[in-house]
């Protein structure tokens, strides 16, 4: 798994609570196996008009915020069902951190295991960054996550926020279960050596 330690990115905000995992990869485009190619189909109802060219009112379509690489959105993101295909989807198409006042647990939970890093903030302060990234677009933010800390580049946003010292560990180093059991690959042999 990719190790996150710093970015900075273009940020795209999405004013909508309860963004579901059906909102963000819809279940018709769960037919892959392999872990990637679900990028192009991330929010595809919301980015595609039905005749499938782009909809020029959906954030993402808009200049200013192409490549985005920090997602901002309101309350319960990632709620619904419990797809990994959903941070699948929201890495392969270019984000690496998600800021939202709260997610949806399996889904925060998902986003550990495969190097995104979600951001819960208050959402006061959430709505600090939508509304500045609204009326600037390709406002970029920088997230350290050594530091703890999220700003823009004129540092009119500072912010601090928190997080469980084991899942930024695993972050830092990219570790996600399969790598942490990996660490003991020496003990796992020499167990495995004495059971014959």
């Amino acid at each position: 798994m990719e190790s996150f330690v710093k970015i900075s990115g273009v940020v795209a905000p999405i004013d909508r609570v309860n963004i579901d995992t059906d909102q963000v990869i819809p279940a018709i485009y769960l037919k892959r196996i392999e872990r990637t190619g679900y990028g192009q189909f991330l929010f595809s109802s919301w980015r595609f008009l039905s005749d499938g060219s782009p909809n020029p009112d959906f954030i993402l379509n808009q200049p200013g915020y192409q490549g985005a690489g920090v997602l901002v959105a309101g309350r319960n993101f990632g709620c619904g069902s419990s797809r990994e295909h959903a941070p699948w989807a929201l890495q392969e198409y270019g984000f690496r951190c998600i800021i939202a006042p709260s997610f949806a647990d399996i889904f925060y939970n998902n986003c550990f295991q495969n190097g995104l890093l979600p951001v819960t903030l208050p959402e006061e302060q959430v709505r600090e960054i939508m509304d500045k990234a609204l009326e600037n677009p390709g406002m970029k933010l920088n997230v350290d996550l050594e530091a703890q800390r999220i700003w823009d580049d004129g540092e009119e946003i500072s912010i601090a926020f928190e997080l469980d010292p084991f899942r930024r560990h695993c972050l830092l180093n990219g570790l996600d279960d399969i790598g942490l059991t990996q660490q003991h690959e020496d003990k796992i042999s020499a167990f495995e050596a004495r059971r014959g």
